[in-house]
């Protein structure tokens, strides 16, 4: 029995600032940022949408073709929790009318939250093949208006579907792992936004990639020429080709050009969107399948990276015709669809969404009918609504 991914759904808020505004404001050559850090724009959530409104939006994008009645397990992976006890993913489970035999809770390390959603979900279809398992990752990246981590900011989530004779990619079995207690990365209680070591946060995540590909392909007998693409957690693209050239190193000059074409294609939607901390891997997994060209049965790589840290590499295979379950046209709707922001808007609306909103404040959403948004709260409970 095959388990792996069968719907794919996203969701990012409705704007966006450009990088080369941004170095103008911030008085740098915009190529630090296109290039040296390889982003182009980032989307920008203002106070109306958190974790828990993009998580949802993301679900609902495919769960009308879903049998809801099927789903037995709801994971929500997210470092951007809206409560330190009560799970992200009831709000989701209640506001999408999922069955109340759902088991479901959340998950969080760093960005690797996503991933561990991933291996609990395929490993309880493979307990309950008759289930399938729904696995958000959901975040807002904020380091803070004129810091060294601004331009890696961002805000989106991506929502998966886990089943049995999946119609995109299934998983394969085996993984390799590597965690060590870090200090690269970290948002205290007491902080609204992250902190970080930018240089040593990228050296870590460079030498867990190297320990656990180079583990990986040991413990499958597998050589860097025998997959199709690698993918990687992209806080910034430049962070994941780095890691990517690693991969490459040494080897033939076809296995280059193909990993080097399907990484192109798979950092796509990240430079446009941001850093999405726990869901920026299965973002790029989307950019690569619906902007790469992958045969059937193609071996696609993965790394996962949490900072603090936790890092893990596996790998799927695309299903025959995984291209009728995509809707690339939706993705670039989505995109499309934002609005760009002046930076002074960006840092208005940046600052006020660092706010809790006074209790019995009703918050309006300028987005469009049909998306879920935070509307406050009353008597202190999260209230979402449908625009």
């Amino acid at each position: 029995m095959q388990v792996g991914i069968d719907q794919i759904g996203f969701y990012t808020p409705n704007k966006y600032v450009d990088m080369v505004d941004l170095a103008h404001a911030r008085n740098e050559d915009p190529n630090k940022y296109l290039i040296g850090i390889g982003q182009s724009q980032m989307s920008i959530a203002d106070q109306t949408q958190d974790a828990v409104s993009m998580g949802i939006n993301a679900t609902q994008s495919y769960l009308s073709q879903v049998d809801r009645e099927q789903v037995g397990l709801l994971v929500f992976g997210t470092e951007s929790g809206v409560d330190q006890s009560k799970s992200a993913s009831l709000f989701v489970k209640s506001a999408l009318n999922l069955p109340p035999e759902v088991r479901t809770f959340e998950v969080k390390e760093a960005c690797f939250g996503m991933t561990a959603g991933v291996m609990i979900a395929r490993d309880y279809v493979r307990l309950h093949p008759h289930h399938s398992a729904i696995v958000i990752g959901s975040d807002l990246a904020r380091y803070g208006i004129a810091t060294a981590g601004e331009v890696t900011q961002g805000a989106g989530s991506v929502s998966l579907l886990i089943k049995a004779q999946p119609r995109i990619l299934t998983l394969n079995d085996g993984h390799s792992a590597f965690s060590q207690d870090i200090n690269d990365f970290w948002r205290p209680n007491n902080s609204a936004t992250a902190l970080v070591d930018g240089k040593y946060s990228t050296q870590v995540y460079l030498d867990f990639f190297q320990r656990t590909f180079t583990d990986y392909q040991k413990l499958k007998n597998w050589q860097t020429s025998d997959f199709a693409a690698l993918i990687y957690h992209l806080p910034f693209t430049k962070m994941g080709l780095k890691a990517n050239r690693l991969a490459v190193v040494n080897q033939d000059e076809a296995t280059i050009s193909r990993l080097v074409a399907n990484f192109t294609a798979g950092a796509q939607y990240g430079r446009v969107v941001g850093n999405i901390y726990t869901a920026s891997l299965y973002l790029s997994l989307l950019s690569l399948l619906e902007n790469g060209s992958l045969a059937d049965n193609a071996l696609v790589g993965l790394f996962s990276y949490g900072s603090g840290a936790m890092g893990e590499f596996f790998s799927g295979r695309t299903v025959a015709d995984y291209q009728k379950m995509l809707n690339p046209s939706a993705t670039q709707d989505l995109l499309s669809r934002r609005q760009k922001l002046t930076i002074p808007e960006y840092e208005q609306i940046f600052t006020m969404a660092l706010r809790d909103p006074a209790d019995g404040l009703i918050l309006v959403s300028d987005e469009a009918a049909g998306y879920w948004y935070f509307a406050g709260t009353k008597n202190h409970i999260r209230q979402y609504r449908q625009k």
